[in-house]
């Protein structure tokens, strides 16, 4: 395995597990040891080594160095190396102060989410998380959890708001690449003047270099997309693959299989067919603000 600098590895605890799983993965298919023999030599089973190399479950640290070993590595420091990186997988991830409402499939999608190379999201009836305003985003909430204390509330939109810090950071800044229905646009969370802030947000976002906005007008008609809003990440890690995040009211889906990947990647192109060119999307936009919002 080639070695991988601390600035090498990617953010948060749920890619770095992937990432070890994925390696240990092959370094057992290249012994040609079966998932049951290996299961046998950590007391655990076939079950427990698949859920360790899909990154589902953190990591025993004894578990890791027995498995290297059987699996012929003979490097003590690759082998310490590994254990260290383990060892900081199993620690909590930057969104862990938000457990008590923050459920464990969207803490990861948020991992992983801040590990991507490129963001491509569609969306149907709401802004994409990473594209709202604040007043924006607390309108969506107070609609999905009216019932929900003030203070919960806010922590969410807190939340919400340290997503956006990704497109800006100084290194490994991501591409996101979204792509809007047009209803998105007419839907008015919140009222006028917060669609008005909301639009003019995303022609200020039209204006960063690692973001592209298509918008998918009604006059397209019927489209590959129509009603299944999905997110397409992509990293630069060779030991990670593309992951198709699909959400839902009680969870969220990861879709990792070429045939799935392959599936949404052919929808995503057909949209941004049909949608409006990027270099078109600021005057789009402000026809709605003066048709619309003015």
């Amino acid at each position: 395995m080639a070695k991988a600098t601390p600035e090498d590895l990617p953010s948060g605890p749920t890619t770095l597990r992937v990432m070890i799983g994925s390696n240990l993965r092959r370094l057992r298919e290249a012994a040609d040891i079966s998932r049951e023999e290996a299961g046998e030599e950590i007391r655990g089973s076939a079950s427990k080594i698949s859920r360790v190399e899909l990154g589902r479950v953190s990591f025993r640290l004894r578990d890791v160095r027995d498995l290297m070993i059987m699996y012929g590595v003979q490097d003590e420091e690759e082998i310490e190396r590994y254990v260290d990186m383990a060892r900081e997988a199993n620690q909590p991830s930057r969104w862990h102060r938000y457990t008590d409402f923050l459920p464990d499939w969207f803490s990861n999608y948020l991992d992983m989410e801040g590990a991507a190379s490129m963001i491509r999201t569609y969306e149907v009836q709401v802004m994409p998380g990473l594209l709202q305003s604040e007043a924006y985003a607390r309108a969506v909430m107070m609609l999905g959890y009216g019932h929900t204390p003030l203070t919960e509330i806010d922590k969410r939109i807190e939340v919400r708001m340290k997503r956006r810090e990704v497109l800006d950071r100084e290194e490994k800044r991501p591409e996101l690449w979204a792509v809007l229905d047009e209803a998105a646009l007419h839907r008015p969370f919140g009222g006028a003047a917060v669609m008005r802030s909301q639009i003019q947000s995303l022609l200020d976002f039209c204006d960063k270099p690692n973001v592209r906005i298509q918008i998918v007008p009604f006059t397209s008609g019927a489209h590959s997309g129509a009603g299944a809003p999905f997110t397409w990440l992509r990293f630069a890690y060779e030991e990670l693959n593309d992951v198709i995040y699909l959400e839902h009211l009680t969870g969220g889906l990861y879709l990792e299989r070429d045939n799935e990947i392959d599936a949404y990647q052919a929808a995503m192109e057909h949209l941004c067919v049909q949608a409006t060119q990027p270099n078109k999307t600021q005057d789009f936009l402000q026809r709605v603000l003066r048709e619309h919002y003015s």
